[in-house]
């Protein structure tokens, strides 16, 4: 429901009006600029959502409300809860009235993982590390993935970000979302999800390649995002080779990346991007300069 701010001043919040894609709505409000105009504009869902493993909350997030079941098993793979989604016994997602439960049941033997990456998150999307007890689980050991990955054109990584553009549709309606995609040499983006959340979107992707049955070895990870520690580590734990991003990787994510094999390209916009480490996956037909 709309609420009224002062006389001539227009609606003083947002009116939800009818619904728009998946995980967002239309809202009504004034644009201010040498003119004051009601307009709309479609604004993206960000919704509460718990992963409760065995019937115990585990971690709690905000992220867009689509795409749930993969958020749900990309997050226990990321997160080594479970190595493969068979460890899963089953998923539920249930509507609350305070959010979304994603109700999650293992198989027996995933108890003690569960226990070692015990998580109790409740903050913003900006921050994947939230609530870990311990900096030995942010710091954990990562799979060494030198032996894996594609060969890669260099024209394939330089216009993998903008490929990635054409599978954002929440992105074209609201101007607000991250997407992360998967890149196969020779045929680009065959799968991408979106979310509000940079590392959120980088799970249902990983997820949906894991239900899917795709090997993440075969190719290459692309974010609309910068590369922070925490993405370097789920594209490890995916087992992905290559991540390919918009922007610039920390300090900290580069030395992971290069520790743990992966091929880390970013800046990459359409004329050429930045290769960090791990050089070999590049196609030889870039000459160098002295």
């Amino acid at each position: 429901m709309a609420r009224s701010g002062p006389a001539g001043a227009g609606p003083a919040g947002p009116a939800l009006a009818t619904p728009g894609p998946a995980g967002a709505a239309q809202a009504a409000h004034l644009r201010v600029g040498g003119s004051r105009r009601p307009v709309s504009r479609v604004l993206p869902e960000e919704t509460a959502v718990a992963m409760v493993y065995d019937g115990t909350t585990h971690a709690v997030m905000m992220a867009s409300p689509a795409d749930l079941e993969d958020f749900a098993v990309g997050f226990s793979l990321t997160e080594g809860i479970v190595a493969a989604p068979a460890q899963i016994a089953g998923c539920e997602i249930v509507a609350q009235p305070e959010g979304i439960e994603a109700r999650i049941w293992l198989a027996t033997d995933r108890a003690e993982a569960l226990a070692a990456r015990r998580r109790t998150l409740a903050g913003p999307v900006g921050c994947g590390l939230c609530g870990i007890d311990s900096l030995a689980q942010a710091t954990r050991a990562l799979p060494d993935l030198s032996d894996r990955g594609p060969l890669l054109a260099a024209a394939e990584l330089a216009t993998a970000t903008g490929a990635l553009r054409g599978w954002q549709p929440l992105h074209d309606r609201t101007h607000a979302v991250h997407a992360a995609g998967f890149m196969l040499p020779g045929e680009g983006i065959v799968l991408a999800r979106e979310d509000v959340g940079r590392h959120n979107a980088l799970d249902k992707l990983i997820g949906a390649m894991a239900r899917q049955g795709i090997d993440a070895g075969r190719g290459a990870i692309v974010l609309t995002s910068r590369v922070s520690v925490e993405m370097v580590q789920k594209c490890a734990m995916a087992g992905c080779a290559v991540l390919i991003a918009v922007s610039a990787p920390t300090l900290h994510a580069l030395r992971l990346a290069e520790g743990a094999g992966i091929t880390l390209a970013a800046f990459a916009r359409g004329d050429g991007f930045d290769l960090f480490c791990h050089p070999e996956r590049l196609r030889a037909e870039v000459p160098d300069v002295a």
